[in-house]
């Protein structure tokens, strides 16, 4: 599995399926449209995009290209790199027809064109070891933190969701990916000592 610094923004969640299994870093999904009324994503991916930077990785479709469009008019160009898949004729494997274009979309392409399409953008891929000096965010911190497996969690992780302008329904795996790609271990440490919640 192949390290990537910056975070990838797709639209769906058989997207971000596919692409999780070929590469290691944090994968936003727009919920195709759902992006132009969700406000608390877009600032995440803004976040993202600050931090670590972005690269957009849509369909070669009409409704791809509007939401590809939507974020690059949103967000910095300096933090955006953008990814593209080649117009293949076809459907997914899990669908009964093609798309109304009928072009396969980034879950149908094949792990190497994805991985060309990313290394085309400028991907920052990282093929050291990782960095022992700062430990990665866990389960078990969260535990420790009582933001995960005890009385009040919930409301302590909302609080959290909250103090930081994160999306309120990330899951909780969802937002240790988030906390990863956005802070590490003693940075979450000093901000929650800071803003107890």
């Amino acid at each position: 599995m192949l390290r990537i610094k910056e975070a990838i923004v797709v639209e769906g969640r058989y997207d971000k399926n596919t692409l999780s299994q070929l590469v290691d870093t944090t994968i936003i999904e727009t919920g195709g449209f759902g992006i132009f009324s969700d406000r608390d994503k877009l600032e995440l991916i803004k976040k993202l995009a600050s931090k670590r930077g972005i690269i957009i990785l849509t369909d070669g479709d009409g409704a791809g290209f509007l939401i590809r469009n939507y974020l690059k008019s949103s967000i910095a160009k300096d933090n955006i790199k953008h990814a593209y898949i080649p117009d293949i004729p076809g459907k997914e494997r899990r669908k009964r027809s093609p798309s109304g274009e009928g072009k396969l979309g980034v879950e149908g392409m094949t792990p190497e064109i994805l991985i060309q399409a990313l290394r085309r953008a400028g991907a920052t891929f990282d093929d050291g070891p990782e960095d022992e000096d700062k430990p990665p965010i866990t389960k078990a911190d969260l535990y420790e933190l009582g933001l995960l497996g005890k009385e009040g969690s919930r409301e302590r992780r909302l609080a959290l969701i909250a103090n930081l302008g994160l999306p309120e329904r990330l899951s909780t795996q969802s937002l240790l990916d988030v906390l990863n790609a956005l802070y590490d271990r003693e940075e979450l440490l000093n901000l929650l000592s800071h803003n107890p919640q």
